[in-house]
């Protein structure tokens, strides 16, 4: 981690977050695949927004694709139409767009997998990918995604982290998924990469379902944090923090409207609040320390 002055107080309990990237020899690099799908593992496109949007803010460039033709149904994923620069019609077809981005000030390459969930051929995609994923020399593979769930807009989204590597497990301090039932791409790649021998975690934001629609800024900003903590990378999400906080703002204006929908989201608040008292102070402050001491370090001139 890197250290920093601050004029705050010292604290001899202040846990540091375990990282995913371990130390390596100096000139060496460290590169990791992040990967999103839009579509059934991605409520309120929050995993591929925040894809996105780290992609744009590290400067990523297009390395690699994978040919829609071969796993998109284009009665379900349809092409579509849109104008150029110049004015010209393009029609923009379904795909696999695989990009990389050197970290500023660091020795972190970032590789990131952004496309649409493939109707075809599953375990040949994930095969071709990890394909790309060899040929770019990828160590880590964090797969993110969003799904709908009973948790109230007015509160932190939850992300929960997961991986079935055993040794990442234990050095994380994270959880094996407990899910069972049906998966997404997001899924079958995470146990394909694993039988590959490549360390993965995956993230999934929780999204409120009675705002499921795109865009979902506090949801992805949540995946962001959850990212940051994960590759000790500081990120500058503050436009993101300004979109977050009028959606959370909208959806109160538009729930005050409704008696119905004001009482089920007082009644979600209740239940999480209940749920988190005893992660009230501790470690979850900590860490939220450490973010802003963090970002703190890096403001100053």
């Amino acid at each position: 981690m890197n250290s920093f002055e601050s004029d705050t107080p010292e604290t001899d309990a202040l846990p540091e977050p375990e990282r995913l990237l371990q130390p390596v020899p100096e000139g060496q690099r460290i590169t990791v695949m992040l990967a999103a799908f839009e579509g059934w593992n991605d409520a309120g496109e929050a995993a591929s927004d925040a894809l996105r949007y780290l992609n744009k803010l590290w400067g990523g460039k297009k390395v690699g694709t994978i040919d829609a033709d071969e796993y998109y149904d284009f009665q379900f994923t349809r092409p579509v139409i849109r104008r150029t620069a110049s004015g010209d019609r393009k029609i923009k077809w379904p795909s696999t767009r695989i990009f990389k981005a050197s970290v500023p000030g660091s020795n972190v390459d970032v590789i990131f997998v952004q496309g649409t969930e493939p109707s075809y051929k599953w375990r040949a995609y994930t095969a071709e990918l990890l394909v790309h994923a060899e040929a770019l020399n990828v160590d880590y593979v964090i797969l993110v995604g969003a799904l709908l769930a009973d948790v109230p807009h007015s509160r932190p989204i939850p992300v929960s982290a997961s991986t079935d590597d055993a040794a990442l497990r234990e050095r994380m301090d994270l959880e094996a998924s407990q899910y069972e039932g049906p998966v997404g791409i997001v899924g079958v790649l995470s146990e394909v990469a694993l039988l590959a021998g490549l360390p993965t975690i995956s993230l999934w934001a929780a999204v409120p379902h009675y705002v499921a629609q795109a865009p979902s800024p506090k949801a992805q900003l949540a995946l962001l944090h959850r990212i940051e903590e994960l590759l000790q990378l500081p990120l500058d999400t503050q436009e993101l923090v300004e979109d977050a906080d009028a959606w959370e703002r909208g959806v109160d204006e538009l729930a005050t409207e409704d008696p119905e929908i004001a009482a089920y989201v007082r009644q979600l608040e209740e239940a999480k609040d209940t749920a988190d008292l005893p992660e009230a102070s501790g470690e979850s402050i900590a860490r939220e320390f450490e973010r802003y001491l963090k970002r703190r370090g890096k403001d100053k001139p």
